[in-house]
């Protein structure tokens, strides 16, 4: 490292002023990439040699970079950090997005395609439940391809198509509309099966007129949360999941056939606490959960509802408002999710890949 970053660092460190702090936001910016690279030497390998904190995080609702040196900010205009973010092949930047669940990464779209990242985003994935990446603005082919980068890809069962594309616009999509209603409620996907999927990428290609988040929660951290004597109750409670009880939640009169339709799906007891191998363990919750056994109907009633309200609540959960080329990865092992109410045909767009699940629930 040249010893111009050497003596600026020291420079501020010793008397941060206003005047100080702007000639060195009017410096950093020239510098691009080198700024970029530096900022995560001094945060990550040198903070003790220069005496000072560095971080550089990104907040797209105020369309600012921030700076961050000894407790003092250097702030960047939005198009200054897409300038230098997509300049810099060394470093990605994350943001916490709650304390309880969620990280923004910021990183160039060809570094996240190369692999570079892939070991470090499975890691906050399961630590952080949810990930996105602001206005990526991948393609259906550089989203297949990074979610290769990240596990085992897995097609849509239902007709073995890469990407599947998620709209409760019936024009667009006539064959899944009708059962994606259920999506507008808390639940995590492939509870009729063995073993999950490890987890969704989820593209924006068209936002709704209005509504159409997507709610996620941390179903690890929503158990870790409970009380000891929560947490010995629920331990060894079994559930039954059936993917129509899903169906009465958006249509409590439906046709015979539609019901026979969906009870078809099956249902499988599961644990209520999932004990995964890493030894942490999570909430499997959601609409398809049918009744808690061994306790009356009432009982269940209150236990998943309580459970739910819960591992929902505002320290657990994140709602995400989509912006088009927005990228969100979640564990869907660790969370539950729902897309928030929108009008079906306005438009909203959505492009789905899938991780092919690699732990069974017991």
């Amino acid at each position: 490292m040249c010893s111009t970053w050497r003596q600026t660092a020291g420079w501020l460190y010793k008397a941060v002023t206003p005047s100080r702090l702007a000639s060195v936001r009017r410096w950093m910016r020239t510098c691009g990439a080198g700024m970029c690279t530096w900022i995560h030497s001094l945060k990550l390998k040198r903070a003790e040699e220069f005496k000072a904190q560095a971080l550089v995080t990104a907040s797209v609702r105020n369309k600012m970079l921030r700076a961050t040196f000894h407790k003092c900010t250097v702030v960047f205009t939005y198009e200054e950090s897409r300038i230098m973010l997509a300049t810099s092949n060394s470093r990605s930047f994350q943001e916490p997005i709650k304390p309880g669940i969620g990280t923004r990464i910021f990183a160039g779209k060809q570094a996240l395609l190369s692999g570079e990242y892939a070991g470090e985003i499975r890691e906050l994935l399961e630590q952080r439940g949810v990930l996105v990446f602001p206005q990526i603005h991948f393609t259906d082919t550089e989203q297949i391809a990074f979610t290769r980068t990240l596990g085992t890809f897995a097609p849509e069962a239902s007709d073995g198509q890469n990407i599947t594309k998620i709209t409760l616009d019936a024009k667009e999509n006539p064959a899944g509309a009708e059962f994606l209603k259920g999506s507008l409620y808390w639940h995590i996907d492939g509870t009729s099966s063995d073993t999950p999927i490890l987890a969704s990428l989820l593209s924006c290609k068209a936002t709704a007129t209005w509504g159409g988040n997507t709610g996620f929660c941390n179903t690890y951290a929503a158990y870790e949360g409970l009380s000891s004597a929560d947490k010995q109750r629920y331990e060894y409670l079994r559930v039954i999941h059936a993917p129509w009880a899903s169906l009465l939640y958006y249509n409590p009169e439906p046709s015979l056939a539609m019901l026979t339709a969906m009870q078809a799906i099956g249902e499988k007891e599961l644990p209520l606490v999932w004990k995964h191998r890493s030894g942490r363990k999570s909430l499997i919750l959601g609409c398809t959960a049918q009744q808690v056994l061994g306790v009356s109907l009432a009982q269940s009633a209150q236990i998943l509802v309580g459970l739910r309200e819960w591992a929902t609540a505002e320290a657990f959960s994140y709602s995400h408002e989509w912006q088009v080329g927005d990228l969100v990865i979640w564990d869907n092992t660790g969370t539950l999710h729902r897309a928030e109410a929108y009008d079906p045909a306005c438009g909203r767009m959505m492009h789905r890949t899938k991780l092919q699940g690699e732990e069974p629930f017991e």
